[in-house]
This record gives C-alpha cells, sequence and structure tokens, in this order.
C-alpha cells in the first residue's frame, strides 16, 4: 500500500491524500497505488500540499499504517504534548 502525505500550506499540519482531497486524519488515507508520483506532481503544481511523499504503509483494521516510524510519529502528532495529536491513537512501535 501507498498513500501520500504532506503539509499543509497555510497551517503546516500534517496532511494525508484521501483520493478526493487531503485530510489530518491518516484513517482517511488511500492507496495511491501506481499513481503516488502523479498525484503528487498536480497537487504541488495547484500548490494544495507541501513537501508531499508517497509513504509505504500496511492496511489495519483501523486503516493505514505507515511502516516506518518517522511517518508513524508524524502522524502521530506532536511528541512533546501528545494530549495535542490529532492522530494520537497512532502507536508509534508496531506490536
Amino acid at each position: 500500500m501507498r498513500i501520500l502525505t504532506g503539509n499543509d500550506l497555510k497551517t503546516g499540519d500534517v496532511i494525508w491524500w484521501t483520493g478526493e482531497g487531503w485530510s489530518r486524519h491518516l484513517a482517511e488515507a488511500v492507496d495511491a497505488g501506481h499513481d503516488a508520483e502523479s498525484i503528487l506532481a498536480r497537487e504541488d503544481a495547484e500548490r494544495r500540499v507541501n513537501a508531499g511523499y508517497v509513504v509505504e504503509a500496511e492496511l489495519t483494521g483501523s486503516g493505514p499504517m505507515p511502516l516506518h516510524i518517522k511517518d508513524r510519529i508524524r502522524a502521530s502528532g506532536p511528541t512533546v504534548r501528545a494530549d495535542l495529536g490529532i492522530n494520537s491513537s497512532i502507536p508509534i512501535v508496531k506490536a
């Protein structure tokens, strides 16, 4: 599974591609598959995302889960105040 992430240009929030737009909620991310790079190019050109990139993920019962710890940390929110994270229920380390 390949999902897309980047940052919102106005707020700097971490955002995830939903197939129709961008969301702050990782659970709404969809598999971009082989179209990932072309979607990112289009979204970047339209200035809808900043620093977008492809994330390898797996589908879990709660939705997509990034395989790399860096992206799980980005998804979970601030590390200094976990209570502020929008996706704070995401486990940083896979069980």
